[in-house]
C-alpha cells in the first residue's frame, strides 16, 4: 500500500463544519446519558451474569480500549504511524464506540493537553483536583467544541467530519447490538458495565498518571510512569515516557515496560494494515536527554 491511498481533499472546512450537534447543543442531555449508563450497571443485580456476559463485557472493553489507545491517541492525536484511508475510518469508528465523543474532538483536545500540560489551558490537569482531572472537566462546558485549528491535518476528510458530528450513532448501534445478541443482560454487561469500566480506566491516565509513579525524564510537567496503570490501559501508563517523546508509537521504551497497544500495532503492521510505525530514537530514550522533537504534539 502507498501513502497516496490516504491523501485527503485539499479543501479545509470551517470550524463549525467539524463540530457535532451533540457537542454544541446537547451538553445536559449528554451528561444525563452518561450517568444513566452508570446507573444501568445496577441492573446487573436483576439480570445476573454468566460466562457469556463476562466475555462480552471484557471483549468489548479491550477492543474499544484499543480504539482509544491505538486509534484516537497514537494515530489521530500523534500520527505515530500511517495507514490507508479505509483503515483510518475504521479506527475512528472503533474510537467512537468507546463513547468518548468524536475523533477530531478527542485528538484536538489531546494536542491541547500536551501544549499546556499541567499549566493554565490544560483540559484535565490534576493540579485542579483529582475529580476535575478524572471527569469533571468533561461537563464544565469549557471544552465542548472541536479545536479545528489543532487538528486540520484530519479535517479535510469528509467521512471523519461526519463521524465527528454524529459520533453518538456508533454507541447507539453498539448498545442495540448488545441487546440483540443477549437481551437485557447483554445491554447491561456488554454496554453499560463495559463502557463504565472503559471510561474510568482511561480517565486514570489524566487523574493518576500525573500524580503517582516515577519520573525518568524531566518534561516540565507532572507526568509519571506507572506499571499498574500501564497494565490497565494497554500501555498508556508509561506516561512520563510519552510526554518526553510523544511522536513514538511505543510508550514502553524498554523491554520490561509492557505496552500491549504497541504490540498490537506491530501485529497490524505485519499484516499490512499500517506502516511507518515510529520508534523513539536512542538519543531520546537515554534519561537526562531532551530531544527537540519531544515537545511536538504530533
Amino acid at each position: 500500500m502507498s501513502e497516496t491511498s490516504i491523501r485527503p481533499s485539499r479543501e479545509i472546512p470551517e470550524g463549525s463544519q467539524a463540530e457535532g450537534y451533540w457537542q454544541r447543543h446537547q451538553r445536559h442531555l449528554s451528561a444525563g446519558l452518561y450517568w444513566t449508563i452508570h446507573a444501568g450497571c445496577l441492573v446487573a443485580l436483576y439480570t445476573g451474569v454468566g460466562a457469556f456476559e463476562i466475555a462480552l463485557c471484557l471483549g468489548l472493553f479491550w477492543i474499544r480500549l484499543f480504539g482509544i489507545t491505538g486509534g484516537y491517541h497514537r494515530y489521530f492525536a500523534h500520527k505515530t504511524y500511517k495507514t490507508s484511508r479505509t483503515f483510518q475510518f475504521l479506527l475512528a469508528v472503533l474510537g467512537c464506540a468507546a463513547v468518548q465523543k468524536g475523533p477530531l474532538w478527542w485528538a484536538g483536545g489531546h494536542r491541547r493537553h500536551h501544549r499546556y500540560s499541567d499549566q493554565e489551558g490544560d483540559l484535565h490537569s490534576p493540579r485542579k483536583g483529582f475529580w476535575w482531572a478524572h471527569q469533571s472537566w468533561i461537563f464544565s462546558g469549557e471544552f465542548e467544541e472541536t479545536e479545528v485549528e489543532r487538528i486540520r491535518d484530519f479535517t479535510a476528510y469528509p467521512e471523519l467530519l461526519w463521524l465527528n458530528r454524529w459520533h453518538i450513532v456508533v454507541p447507539i448501534a453498539l448498545a442495540l447490538g448488545c441487546y440483540a445478541v443477549d437481551g437485557l443482560a447483554g445491554l447491561v454487561w456488554g454496554f453499560c458495565i463495559s463502557t463504565t469500566l472503559l471510561w474510568h480506566s482511561t480517565y486514570t491516565i489524566n487523574s493518576l498518571a500525573h500524580r503517582w509513579g516515577s519520573q525518568r525524564y524531566e518534561t516540565g510537567d507532572d507526568s509519571r510512569n506507572n506499571f499498574w496503570l500501564a497494565l490497565l490501559t494497554l500501555g498508556e501508563g508509561w506516561h512520563n515516557n510519552h510526554h518526553h517523546y510523544m511522536a513514538a508509537a511505543r510508550q514502553g521504551f524498554f523491554w520490561w515496560e509492557i505496552d500491549i497497544t504497541y504490540y498490537l500495532l506491530r501485529g497490524l503492521q505485519r499484516v499490512g494494515l499500517i506502516w511507518d510505525v515510529r520508534e523513539p530514537p536512542a538519543s531520546a530514550v537515554r534519561p537526562g536527554t531532551r530531544d527537540s522533537e519531544t515537545r511536538l504534539a504530533a
